[in-house]
């Protein structure tokens, strides 16, 4: 049904409750339901280069629930149970898609980021006590196996590595030179190491083992990863299988072509849109192992988009901020909606898209912590851009604020925490990590996300900055606390704060201020220097940092980050307003849209100038007269 208002959403949800809906219950039974009635049609296609002639490979729906099976299957032989944990550090390609769904069926699968450094990757192995690793073979330009093997030392827990040798993509000569130029195999410890697909091919394409009805946790994804250890979240069944009964009701078909080029590590590739194809039958393409970052995938995007007849794009503001800055060079009618998520979209970007390309973005919310999807800008309805939309069905956010007996619900654009309840969110054990889970619930139902945000009077949901201190970086969290604790190991410094200033790409880039201890020399390219040496993740570097004399605290002695902030986007507006004849005055906090820069014309101001200047940051702004 079209998906326009706060209406439909109501319709919805009165017709039954979620308990009542007819989904399936576990994995297993999504996919065989999936393979029953769209068995056919293609399930999920790879290109392992970018080119629209290039070679892809599509599995249909059957074929891809055989080679699950056949995974999961293999998955029980190297004794994992419905309780253990199978990992998997791997770029994008139709193994990923296998371990994924097969590591839920046998056990619990634990999608890893191969962008982070081996002690990160080795912490989470530990956490999740992951029996199995899934990862590459050593192959050429990539040092995920090598990342791997390091992990896996510290990681005695795993007892078995299934390698994914990406040679099978390629055909002469490219297959004849990768052998002769292979990196050498890395050493693996303790560890047994199998051929993935072999391994696969000697089980049965019957389920081996009873798949029961048990609502079970059945993936851990990890949040952030910068700091020793990364928060891991538990998804169940159920929540996963919400999600993608979202997409099926209110978003795809059978007939949809969905590119995504966003990483299978991710709950947004995962749950919004592979859990959405199980459910709805439609056909999804993943474009390089690295999607976005894929030599030549932002060359070649608009010719993807017409080579597979695409219907439905899956981006992020920076991936349309690149994708804008090349033509549309290919026939992209069968284009209908873009999707995008993970930060905030400039209104003149929004415009330039709709403009280039003839369709909408729908904005939408989610996150880890809520098995993913929270809200939308309703595809058939009107999109508020810089709001995340309406809350979908089943999907209940309360704007709270506390007060002296406890938390106050807000009224109408009143900012207060965002808070969700809805069937992805696991109440009371949302982290494996018990006491991680404190003080993190409201009604011991309602998740607070950390996010500041407030309603509209027709039930649209606004982010007006968050409680957390997360920095987010093209989508990707840093925490400020490694950015902080690795320039504190500096004997010049006394204190730090760690911020994200305002980017025109990115959204946000990381950003440091530091207090020199009494009568310290030294200088920020050195400091810089030490923090590069010391930051374990290269996106978590300081793009800026700066000696003030003293850091403004509050008055227990904490940097209060918001003077900080204030000061980070007036320097960063004032660099791009430059020639314009206007300037940052202050930045003060409003209640209704957060952080907000107040410019000063003068009799030179070129108004257009402004506009153009700054409407690639997400911050608000206004003239002080």
């Amino acid at each position: 049904m079209p998906y326009a208002s706060y209406a439909d959403r109501a319709a919805i949800e009165t017709e039954m409750p979620w308990a009542d809906r007819d989904v399936p219950k576990t994995m297993y039974k999504l996919l065989e339901r999936t393979k029953e009635q769209f068995g056919k049609r293609p399930a999920v296609s790879f290109q392992l280069t970018s080119s629209p002639k290039d070679a892809g490979e599509t599995l249909t729906w059957a074929q891809l629930f055989e080679k699950v099976t056949q995974t999961a299957n293999l998955l029980r032989s190297l004794r994992v149970g419905p309780n253990d944990t199978v990992a998997f550090l791997l770029p994008n390609c139709s193994e990923t898609v296998m371990a994924l769904l097969g590591g839920m069926v046998a056990g619990i699968a634990n999608p890893i980021n191969p962008l982070l450094e081996p002690e990160q990757i080795s912490a989470i192995l530990r956490e999740t006590n992951a029996k199995v690793l899934v990862t590459l073979r050593a192959f050429p330009k990539t040092d995920i196996a090598h990342k791997a093997a390091e992990a896996v030392r510290f990681a005695p827990n795993v007892h078995t590595v299934l390698e994914v040798d990406l040679l099978r993509y390629l055909s002469p000569p490219k297959s004849w030179i990768v052998p002769l130029i292979r990196p050498k195999a890395p050493d693996y410890a303790h560890a047994d190491v199998l051929n993935f697909n072999k391994a696969i091919a000697k089980q049965s394409t019957n389920l081996d083992f009873e798949d029961t009805d048990e609502d079970r946790v059945a993936a851990y994804f990890h949040t952030g990863g910068t700091t020793g250890m990364p928060k891991v979240a538990q998804h169940k069944y159920s929540g996963m299988i919400y999600n993608g009964w979202l997409g099926a009701k209110l978003l795809f078909s059978s007939d949809d072509n969905v590119i995504c080029p966003l990483p299978l590590f991710h709950v947004f590739a995962v749950h919004p849109i592979m859990m959405s194809m199980m459910s709805s039958g439609a056909h999804v393409i993943f474009p390089t192992p690295a999607g976005y970052r894929g030599e030549g995938v932002f060359d070649n995007f608009w010719k993807l988009v017409e080579r597979w007849q695409v219907t439905f794009m899956i981006t992020v503001p920076t991936a349309v901020s690149a994708l804008m800055q090349r033509p549309v060079d290919a026939d992209i009618s069968s284009l209908k909606t873009a999707f995008s998520g993970s930060a905030p979209m400039p209104l003149e970007l929004f415009k330039r898209f709709e403009s280039a390309c003839g369709v909408s973005i729908c904005e939408g919310y989610g996150l880890t912590e809520a098995t993913c999807l929270v809200s939308i800008n309703p595809p058939a309805g009107e999109k508020r851009v810089g709001s995340v939309g309406i809350p979908f069905p089943y999907t209940d956010v309360k704007i709270l604020r506390h007060g002296p007996d406890g938390p106050i619900e807000c009224g109408i654009e009143e900012v207060g925490e965002i808070c969700v309840a809805n069937p992805g969110v696991y109440a009371g054990s949302t982290y494996t990590e018990a006491d991680k889970n404190a003080d993190l619930f409201h009604y011991d139902c309602y998740l607070r996300t950390g996010d500041l945000g407030r309603l509209d009077a027709d039930g649209y949901l606004w982010i007006t900055g968050r409680a957390k201190d997360l920095i987010i970086r093209g989508g990707h969290n840093i925490d400020p606390a490694e950015i902080e604790e690795a320039l504190l190991t500096h004997p010049a410094v006394a204190f730090a704060g760690a911020i994200g200033q305002p980017d025109a790409h990115s959204g946000e880039m990381p950003c440091a201020y530091v207090e020199l201890v009494d009568n310290a020399e030294v200088t920020c390219e050195e400091l810089l220097a030490h923090a590069k040496k010391h930051i374990h993740e290269r996106a978590a570097c300081p793009k800026h940092l700066e000696i003030l004399p003293e850091l403004p605290k509050t008055a227990v002695g904490k940097v209060f980050k918001p003077d900080l902030r204030k000061s980070a986007i007036k320097r960063i507006y004032n660099a791009a307003l430059t020639g314009t004849g206007a300037e940052v005055i202050e930045v003060i906090d409003d209640k209704r849209r957060g952080l907000t820069a107040r410019l000063q014309r003068s009799d030179s101001t070129d108004t257009k100038a402004v506009e153009a200047a700054l409407s690639a940051h997400t911050r608000p702004w206004e003239w002080a007269d």
